[in-house]
């Protein structure tokens, strides 16, 4: 690094990207103590291991080639250009490994910018592209108490480290294809992240079908309340948290005027979003409550004061202003986190009861309606605006924002689907009646009581 400005630079940016996948990982805590919430008792522990293993699974995999497609696929490839190389994110490359700075005696294809740049930076910007997990566990919870984990694994894994992070490097890279031809917006990835997952849950609930009693004989829906509602609570009120590591995530910390060639000027550096545009903490902190607090107000008024919803629509208020909380006013982001959760609660009962469809958690309508939705919005909402800093592309507009937010939801959906449905052929998606009714738990409780009643009849014959 050259000179003490630059060194405070990296070392800052890189406390930065840390401290985010500190807080990020929350989600997982959140989510794995929100499902566990939800399921009925004799589900509890595959539930939760359903979902945990999914951290593991994904991050190995998006190691070895969901880290690259964010960099190499930005043109399509075929659409805007060819496939872009991306030395920094092959799984085997020297800058992958651990390093202070410069270039190693005997590397190839390593230059002295990539060796300062990566070195220091490549292993906490990775880390926090770990939401890939997240795009996974938001599927994990919609199909509770009836999939088999290896079925929601394998689909964890193309979600999680091939359809979403494909999608990102279309419309949330900052040459991406997308936001370059259409002017797609999605700073906080309504769409990137939410939308695809959304249409991936839905997919997976066609084939998986509802849980044994979800419906009665004429076809109306009972309700499965969760059995532990403080379980619930506090899992979602650390989703919040690890969200606002999310959006911090989605930034660039500091950046100078120099480095964004395009129609930024003057000297001051400032934080950027995704796009290089920018933005600053302070806006997307007044965003972010705002949209929060809209959703749990319209969530109470319109729920009738139901805790699980009241939680559930403030998440949801978040996800669809996402797409333009680098740019909305504060009243805008009110204003939308409020109304697009209460169409999405409003869909999730329709789309139960007319298409038989048992989301366990809400997931398809939190996060796959109001991500869809939020995106859509998004275009109408800054219509006109740059969608990036760089010369020749498209403003946002609503027609490439729709067709943004279609794309994203489709490429969710259709692969998801057609592995589902291979999946079920094999029998590999859904376990027997039998093992439903008993809980899928049930051996595992089996072999633990089995093993309690040993010890105390051991402890007994001790006491005698």
């Amino acid at each position: 690094m050259e000179g003490n400005l630059n060194a405070l630079t990296t070392i800052f940016t890189e406390f930065y990207y840390w401290v985010t996948i500190v807080m990020m990982f929350l989600i997982h805590v959140g989510f794995c103590m929100y499902e566990v919430g939800v399921s009925r008792r004799r589900n509890h522990l595959k539930t939760l291991m359903k979902n945990a293993m999914a951290i593991p699974l994904v991050t190995i995999t998006f190691y070895f080639f969901g880290w690259w497609i964010y960099f190499g696929f930005p043109n399509g490839p075929g659409i805007a250009g060819g496939l872009v190389t991306a030395p920094f994110a092959e799984p085997w490359n020297p800058l992958m490994g651990t390093h202070l700075s410069g270039v190693n005696p005997g590397e190839t294809g390593v230059t002295p910018t990539d060796a300062a740049l990566w070195h220091r930076l490549n292993g906490v910007f990775w880390g926090a592209f770990l939401f890939s997990i997240t795009t996974a566990s938001i599927i994990s919870g919609s199909i509770i108490e009836r999939v088999r984990s290896g079925a929601f694994w394998i689909v964890a894994v193309l979600v999680g480290s091939v359809l979403w992070i494909l999608d990102a490097s279309w419309g949330w890279h900052p040459q991406g294809w997308m936001v370059k031809l259409w002017g797609y917006h999605d700073a906080y990835a309504s769409g990137v992240v939410h939308a695809i997952a959304g249409g991936a849950a839905l997919a997976f609930l066609i084939v998986l079908g509802p849980r044994i009693g979800k419906f009665k004989p004429d076809g109306t829906a009972r309700e499965i309340p969760p059995h532990n509602v403080w379980l619930v609570t506090i899992g979602l009120f650390l989703i919040f948290t690890g969200f606002w590591g999310f959006y911090a995530a989605c930034n660039i910390p500091l950046i100078s005027p120099a480095t964004i060639a395009g129609q930024i000027t003057g000297e001051t550096w400032t934080a950027t979003n995704i796009y290089l545009a920018p933005t600053t903490l302070s806006a997307i902190t007044f965003n972010f409550l705002m949209s929060l607090s809209g959703g749990m107000l319209a969530g109470y008024i319109v729920s009738k004061g139901d805790p699980f919803w009241t939680f559930s629509m403030g998440l949801c208020g978040v996800i669809s202003t996402s797409a333009g909380n680098d740019l909305y006013h504060p009243i805008q982001a009110l204003l939308i986190g409020a109304i697009v959760p209460s169409i999405c609660y409003k869909l999730h009962y329709f789309v139960e009861r007319r298409f038989k469809i048992d989301d366990a958690v809400g997931a398809v309508a939190v996060h796959g309606y109001g991500g869809f939705l939020g995106v859509v919005v998004a275009g109408f909402m800054l219509w006109g605006q740059p969608s990036s800093p760089y010369e020749g592309f498209a403003h946002i507009n609503p027609l490439g924002n729709f067709a943004g937010a279609v794309l994203m939801f489709v490429l969710g959906f259709v692969p998801t689907f057609i592995v589902c449905k291979i999946l079920n052929s094999m029998n590999l998606l859904r376990v027997p009646a039998k093992v439903e009714l008993e809980g899928v738990d049930f051996a595992l409780n089996h072999a633990f009581e089995a093993s309690v009643r040993e010890v105390g009849a051991a402890e007994k014959a001790m006491i005698k």
